[in-house]
């Protein structure tokens, strides 16, 4: 995964460097973003980051192969911006394809798409922190590891803080339990209760097809310390590249917020019987978009 993140900053940034001697879509599509990103409302210090180490020109030049990909290679279709609040949103999506395209397509939404533009602040897994690269590209793109003081002091602030609550396990489930939630964490619950932050449900269709895993050799995993090692059509037979998905086309479907009311230090099951709402609004939101679409590549 870090190989392919990797690839997309390295790209975004010679792409972007470069778009002043191009024309066609390639320079418009720097132009929409330079002015979407600079719309977005940050907090920067006279160094130009703001207080989790976001820095606009940063997320300019990664976007922008990210931006292609939401565009022209996944083709994504997306509904229900308008269902956006204004100040602090906490995004809940479903989690699959081995590598977070899925989180990448919806930053590309609410940058691209939504009026005014946002910023989704992706919540990563804890390991990702551990990585050299990605973790400081995380900071600068306007993502974080997911603690959970670092969740509310951007809900505070009145930002867009996004998080897929079946983790790990969702994205490297195998493509038997594709569309089947897995298991979701508490912690999201508990810190919109805190920030009484309304909650947008968020379904990714397209993206349980993208890299089909067939098994997850977890004793590999545990050896090589991540949390897991996934085995697909074609990695790891055809190494870092065999992590790039397949053109599938995505669609994505941003819910009606839902606000919770309760006490965020509640005992476990009362905890978890909200997020078996949020699960059920997002299971139904999933298994309508698959009704929908006309073809996993169409």
């Amino acid at each position: 995964m870090n190989d392919v993140i990797d690839l997309l900053a390295r790209l975004g940034e010679r792409l972007h460097d470069a778009s002043t001697g191009l024309t066609g879509f390639v320079s418009d599509l720097v132009a929409e973003i330079d002015e979407k990103v600079d719309r977005i409302p940050a907090e920067l210090n006279e160094y130009g980051y703001d207080p989790w180490g976001y820095n606009p020109a940063v997320l300019k030049r990664f976007i922008l192969p990210v931006a292609f990909l939401y565009r022209y290679y996944f083709r994504c279709r997306t509904r229900g911006l308008e269902n956006l609040p204004e100040g602090r949103v906490l995004l809940i999506g479903n989690h699959a394809g081995q590598v977070a395209f899925d989180g990448l397509m919806v930053m590309a939404a609410c940058i691209l798409e939504a009026e005014p533009p946002r910023l989704s602040r992706g919540m990563g897994e804890y390991w990702l922190g551990t990585l050299p690269f990605l973790s400081i590209l995380m900071d600068r793109t306007g993502s974080a590891v997911g603690t959970r003081q670092t969740g509310v002091d951007m809900l505070e602030h009145g930002e867009c803080v996004m998080a897929f609550p079946e983790g790990v396990h969702g994205m490297n489930k195998l493509y038997s339990d594709a569309y089947k939630l897995m298991e979701f964490g508490l912690g999201f619950m508990r810190l919109g209760l805190q920030t009484n932050t309304p909650i947008v449900p968020v379904s990714i269709v397209g993206s349980e097809e993208q890299n089909p895993g067939i098994a997850n050799l977890k004793g590999i995993a545990r050896l090589l310390g991540m949390p897991s090692f996934p085995i697909t059509l074609t990695f790891p037979w055809l190494g870092p590249l065999g992590m790039m998905p397949l053109p599938v086309r995505y669609h994505i479907e941003f819910g009606p917020p839902i606000l919770f009311e309760g006490d965020p230090e509640d005992e476990d099951d009362v905890i978890q019987g909200k997020v078996d709402e949020i699960k059920a609004v997002l299971q139904r939101q999933l298994t309508k978009g698959r009704e929908n679409r006309r073809s996993v590549f169409f």
